[in-house]
């Protein structure tokens, strides 16, 4: 285990937990990053929506990495990215961190 990692995403986690009463998930704080990314508020969204927001943060935190560039919005203000590079291949425990650590490296 990465003790920093998760030593930094406890203290991340801490500033969600002021705003909202449960611990939120790696999904969660994603799709939180893709409703800000979008500038839409917490609105009555389908689940596909959902997935949809939640893909947006994801693409958004490893934009800085070079994974993904955004390509631009399409009529409804949903950004679109392109992949630019593959991710290597890691077991879901890597996966994972390596998302915390884009998150982290989001909000600094």
């Amino acid at each position: 285990m990465n003790f920093e990692l998760e030593k930094a995403w406890q203290e991340l986690i801490q500033s969600f937990k002021l705003d909202y009463d449960e611990t939120p998930q790696v999904d969660a704080v994603l799709f939180v990053i893709g409703l800000q990314e979008l500038n839409m508020p917490f609105e009555r969204l389908t689940k596909d929506q959902k997935l949809d927001v939640i893909h947006i943060g994801l693409c958004a935190v490893f934009t800085p990495l070079g994974y993904y560039e955004p390509i631009g919005r399409d009529q409804d203000g949903w950004i679109h990215f392109k992949s630019t590079k593959k991710f290597p291949k890691l077991t879901s425990k890597e996966q994972e961190e390596v998302i915390k650590e884009a998150v982290i490296d989001y909000y600094k």
